[in-house]
């Protein structure tokens, strides 16, 4: 708990001064995104590139 404390207070340190609490949420919650894809992935719950490429072709409009 306590790195995770300290990330976020260097997370936080790094921002402009300008930031604002919404700013600092939307980083929040994309590092909170990104964290859990990680661990998903470490935990071999991920699709292989050649899958997620076949999905969204079928997205394309050209």
């Amino acid at each position: 708990m306590a790195e995770a404390k300290q990330q976020v207070i260097e997370m936080i340190q790094n921002l402009p001064e300008n930031v604002t609490v919404d700013d600092i949420m939307a980083k929040l919650y994309f590092k909170l995104q990104v964290d859990a894809g990680l661990k998903e992935l470490d935990e071999g719950k991920g699709i292989a590139h050649e899958e997620v490429e076949k999905r969204l072709s079928r997205w394309r409009v050209l």
